[in-house]
């Protein structure tokens, strides 16, 4: 087995780790907001409003940070997700293959990224190249507007 893909394993591994410890921050949070909030209703003249809103805002950042290392991890396996449909597309699509939208150049990935090396057996200096097929000519215009003659003359 090549190194590159044990790294990536260890990678996928690692950022998994990360995202469980990160769900868990989430419940120990939302646990929190559950014994303020409880806290409040016991006493009104209690506000919590501010350490609530605080653990809130820190859960939705946590969801941010849980993305970013889902897209790490998708990288690592080679894909990236559409951000239309959220199919999962392989780096070298210029466009998802489900929905068809058009991924972002900042998208793009290097052949070397894509395909580790000796990952094809022919050589690149030994590829034969297709020729472009040609485009076909433009179809005649008819214009719509002029009245065909019938044969004798008369429109």
């Amino acid at each position: 087995m090549p190194i590159f893909q044990d790294q990536r394993g260890k990678n996928i591994a690692n950022f998994q780790k990360m995202i469980d410890e990160k769900k868990h921050t989430i419940c120990k949070y939302y646990d929190e907001i559950g014994h303020l909030y409880y806290g409040q209703y016991k006493d009104m003249n209690i506000d919590v409003t501010k350490d609530i809103n605080a653990r809130c805002e820190s859960i939705s950042n946590i969801y941010k940070d849980i993305e970013e290392l889902n897209i790490k991890i998708l990288r690592e396996k080679g894909l990236k997700k559409c951000a239309i449909c959220s199919t999962e597309n392989q780096l070298a699509n210029a466009f998802c293959f489900k929905c068809g939208a058009r991924f972002a150049d900042d998208d793009a990935v290097p052949a070397d990224v894509i395909a580790p090396p000796n990952a094809c057996a022919t050589p690149p200096s030994e590829k034969r190249s297709e020729p472009a097929p040609a485009e076909p000519s433009p179809a005649p215009a008819i214009d719509l507007a002029a009245p065909e003659a019938n044969g004798n003359g008369e429109a």
